[in-house]
Formats: structure tokens, sequence, C-alpha cells
């Protein structure tokens, strides 16, 4: 069967190589990503609504629900026995996986991922985790992506486009949001693209959105009616909404870094589990709507009417029948991203797309209620169209992606008829919690680590350069107490003209340069008189193996030298970076990138 197989991919690259040239055939590929993108996100979703009917059918509306104490702590023991049985890997970070791939693993992601996320985070949701599915199905897309290009041997930068297209027909099929998919791969994947290079993309959200609207239907996720047309006169609660979003997107940002943070201090993932299922549990119990994605309540709050219809939201819970809607709503804002961080802390899977989408519903809601109850500025404004609203500020803020916002929205609602306050709402958001954070949830650890690609051409490129392709490593050595002899046997035998020296442990101490020694090295007789002691010198700097390329170019134009060792953590020689080399590198990775 593998020969078979070899075989038929063998003929399938021999067709390729007399019918079609790259471009063709990266269009021909994209196109069946879209289609395997788009049913993974639809399997994806029918699994977690079979899960979620089939264990919260029988619950009684009018009272609390001892189930929701059991549920996500059986959701996520299941997942994380998943994961440490069956797949063993961490799937966790899916969006902030794809950027790392993007930068340090030349756009290879294991094959696992395409099918791994969709099982883990199904068992997720559907037990009640309080987590999304889109960048679990994300990370399957750009999966699928990836797979294609490693099995049809394709470059890394057309590896890295089908990345692109994986991850823009996930989002344009499980939100049936073409538009929203393209630029989510431009805006938050940040992959500088030309015109020929936008097809492939267009191809893959186009083929996935199609495929979502032929079986489930061409309606918006999400059924929104509007309630008042865009006027003027409201352009200050519409920037109002955005600051209240951004400030909301900052809270949740560095709560979840925080709350990560107590998680990855927790030793063993038996301790993590128990800290995280006990928290997510509680929390759903007194707050039921934080049971999985959340879209209920997102729906009631879009297309509700009156205090009536508002006030099921506390249906199931310790609150159900009072008047307290807006408390419960403010506390769910509170300690949705405790519940989040638990779910995936715990050992579960998910993202934050739909925790964002959740969180900025019931702000722009709480929003309206708060303006029209002390009658701000004289004016009444409508809470169906500000929960809308709330949405694009809320994602726009944590993601960091304020087009994405804008688009999404528009096409996860059918909403465009609110285009103006949607963008106002977005930058306003953007643009405040920017104030405070550079950047998002997803770039922040890599662009701590200088792994993050960016729109900034220099600094993508340094990015995707690894230290491995510009390090030269030695065979020979030289230790202290060789003589200039040794030296000279050497100097006949290289090419090189800068010579490591190093200790017994093989620690870099200094370095001789031939420059150095070139009017002793023809003369015999001195051979015996110099130890290398006495001519090696330091150089003008040191780097380390996990020195990213900005701090290697940094180090070069700070020196002014033209070699530098190279050591790793506990100092070891492992070779010399010449600038020519780094020159080179980065001039043809530049080439690369440009070609089209």
């Amino acid at each position: 069967m593998r020969k078979r197989g070899r075989n038929i991919l063998a003929y399938v690259l021999r067709w390729r190589r007399r019918h079609l040239n790259d471009n063709q055939f990266v269009l021909v590929v994209s196109f069946f990503v879209g289609i395997f993108t788009a049913c993974a996100g639809l399997l994806l979703k029918w699994l977690i609504s079979q899960i979620e009917h089939l264990l919260t059918q029988s619950f009684v509306e009018s009272t609390a629900n001892w189930l929701y104490l059991v549920y996500p702590v059986l959701g996520i023991w299941l997942t994380m026995l998943f994961i440490r049985y069956v797949v063993r890997d961490d799937i966790s970070h899916g969006v902030t996986k794809i950027l790392f791939a993007l930068a340090r693993k030349q756009s290879q992601i294991k094959p696992h991922n395409t099918w791994t996320s969709v099982v883990a985070s199904a068992i997720t949701i559907g037990f009640g985790g309080s987590v999304g599915a889109e960048a679990p199905i994300v990370l399957t897309g750009s999966a699928i992506g990836s797979t294609f290009g490693q099995i049809f041997r394709l470059s890394s930068k057309q590896m890295m486009l089908l990345v692109g297209c994986g991850a823009a027909g996930a989002v344009a099929g499980i939100f049936k949001a073409p538009i929203a998919g393209l630029v989510f791969v431009l805006e938050v994947l940040m992959i500088d693209l030309t015109m020929t290079s936008l097809l492939p993309l267009l191809v893959s959200c186009v083929t996935a959105a199609a495929l979502t609207f032929a079986v489930s239907g061409i309606n918006p996720i999400f059924e929104f009616h509007l309630q008042d047309a865009f006027t003027v006169e409201r352009l200050p609660a519409y920037l109002a909404l955005g600051g209240v979003c951004g400030l909301v997107a900052l809270y949740f940002t560095r709560t979840m870094n925080m709350l990560e943070g107590i998680f990855r201090k927790l030793q063993g993932r038996y301790k993590k589990f128990v800290f995280g299922a006990i928290m997510l549990s509680l929390l759903i119990y007194l707050f039921p709507s934080l049971y999985g994605e959340g879209y209920d309540l997102i729906t009631l709050l879009l297309n509700g009417t009156g205090e009536a219809d508002w006030n099921t939201a506390m249906d199931r819970s310790l609150f159900y029948g009072s008047n307290h809607l807006l408390v419960y709503l403010f506390l769910i804002i509170i300690f949705k991203v405790f519940a989040s961080t638990a779910t995936n802390g715990g050992g579960g899977c998910g993202g934050i797309f739909a925790p964002s989408l959740f969180l900025g519903c019931i702000c722009g809601f709480i929003f309206c209620r708060l303006w029209n109850i002390y009658d701000l500025l004289g004016f009444q404004i409508p809470e169906r169209n500000f929960a809308m609203l709330g949405m694009c500020g809320l994602m726009s803020g944590v993601m960091h992606a304020p087009l994405t916002g804008i688009f999404l929205i528009a096409e996860l609602t059918g909403g465009y008829q609110l285009f103006m306050p949607l963008m106002v709402v977005s930058v306003m958001a953007y643009m405040t919690i920017k104030a405070f954070e550079p950047h998002s949830i997803y770039t922040m650890r890599l662009a701590q680590r200088g792994e993050l690609l960016t729109h900034h051409t220099d600094k993508s490129i340094l990015t995707l350069m690894s230290m491995d392709s510009v390090i030269q490593h030695y065979d020979q050595v030289l230790y202290p107490d060789m003589t200039l002899g040794d030296v000279a046997v050497q100097v006949s035998n290289s090419k090189n003209h800068v010579f490591p020296v190093v200790n017994k442990q093989m620690q870099f101490v200094a370095a001789v340069y031939l420059d150095d020694i070139r009017h002793l090295i023809f003369r015999s007789e001195l051979y015996r008189q110099f130890t290398v002691a006495q001519l090696m010198k330091q150089p003008e700097g040191i780097l380390t193996v996990n020195d990213s390329m900005d701090v290697v170019v940094a180090t070069f134009d700070r020196t002014h030298a033209w070699t530098l060792p190279v050591v790793d953590d506990e100092g070891v020689f492992v070779g010399f970076i010449r600038k020519s080399a780094v020159l080179t590198v980065y001039r043809q990775m530049l080439a690369d990138l440009s070609t089209d």
C-alpha cells in the first residue's frame, strides 16, 4: 500500500512538472485545502453541538444544575488523556503555533494537527470548556495546507502560502466569512503577499465558504436585525464603546497572561488539571452562560426585544427569577477570562475567538443599558446594535486586528448597514489597547523571544533566518599552550582567517586572527618562541546559539566586526558567524520573498 502511494505521488509530481508551473499548481492545491478545511470545520461544529445537546437537553431552566460541576471536569480529563496517550504532543495555543511555524519551522506543522485539534476541542467544548473552536480549526486548516506542501515537496515560500490558505479557509468556513478569512491571514498571521500570491488565499476562502453555505445554508452565523440606522449624533457613543472595549480587552489579555503564569508554575499535569477543573466547574455552575462557546447568549442579546427576553440569560443559574441581569452579565465579564484560562491550563483545548465575541457582545449590551438608564447626552441608543458593535471592539482589541474585527462581525451578523460604526468602534478599541500593550495575546510570547513575523520586511527576513544557516562550524581548534608552529600547521590546511581558542572543556577562550600573526607565520625560527596564549585576543563580541538574528545584526553593527564567535549556554564553542554570510543569506531570502 505504501509503495502504491509513493508511485501515485511520483506520477502526480511528473504530471505537474509537465503541465503546470508553480503558481498554477499552488492554485490547484489551495482549492483542495479550502475543501478539506471546510469539511474539518463542519465536522467540528457538528461534534460540539451533538455532545452539548446530549449532555444538557434534560436540564431544567428554573434551577441550577449540579451536573455543571461534573461535565467540565470530565471533558478536561478526557481531553488530557487523549493528548497524553494518543497525540503525545502539545496542541494548545493554535494561532501562536502557526506564527511560530512560519517564523522558525519553515512553515512545517506536524501532520497529526490535521485532526487532533478537532477531536480535542470537540471534547473540551462539548463538555463545557469555556473556549472557542475557531483557533483549533485554524490550526487544523494550517496543518492541512502544510501537509499538502510537504507531500508535494514545495518550497518554503509556497509552504508559507499554503499555511496561510489553510488558516484563511478555516476562518472563512467556520464563520461563513470569506473576506474576514483573507484579512485575518494578512493582519494576524502577518504574511506580506503580492497580488499573485493573494489568488490562492482567495481560492481557499471562497471554496471553504461556498462549501459551508451549501451544507448549512447561506444565513449568517448570528441572526441580526438592524434596530436603528446609523446616525452621526451617536458618534460619541461609538467612540466611548470603542474605548471601553479596548480597556476590557486589556483586562482580558493581562489577566490571561497572569493566570497562564500561575498554571506554568504548577508542577505536574494533574495539579494543573485539578486546579483548572475545579475553577471551571464552579464558575460554570454559578454562571451557566460560561458553558461552551456561549453563542446562545450572543444570539439572545442580538435578538432580544425586552426585559423578558434578556432575563432568560439567567436560566439554569442561581440568579434565575431575579432582576439582577446587569450584575450577572458584569460578573461574567470578570470571570470569563478565568474560565477560559482554566479550560486550557487544566488540560483542555480551545481558542479565544469565541470568548472575544462573547465578551464583546456582553460588553456592548451593558454599555448600552447603562447609557440608556442614565440618559447620557440626552439620547437613547439601541441595545442590539451596540451588542453587535461590542463584538467587533473586543475582537479588534484582543487580537490587535481592527480590519479582521470589522469584516468578521459584518459577515458574521450581516450587519453591513452599520459599517461606519463598526470602523469607529474597531479603531478606537485598537488604539486604546495599543497604548498599553504593543502586542496581541497571540504574539506576545513570540515577540519577547524575537520569533515574530511582522509587516516590517527587514525584521521579517531576520526572523525567518536561522542561526544554523549562517554559522561556520570548525573541526579543528587551538589551545592556549599550543605553539606558533602548531598554528602554522592549521593555517596551511585552512582557508579561514580566524581560529578559535578553547580550554579542555571546549569552552571558548579567545581567537587568533591571521592578520595579527601574518608577520610571524612565515618565520620558522619563531615557531617555538610564541604560544597561542601570547597570540590570541578577545573578539569584539560573543554571540550565543539562542540569540535572534536581530541580536546578531545589532552586534555586528555595534562592534564593527566582520567575524564573531558563537557559544552555547555553557560557553562551549559552536562556530563563527561572518557578516558576509549573514548578508548573503539575507539577500537570498529577500529575493525569494520578492519574486512572484
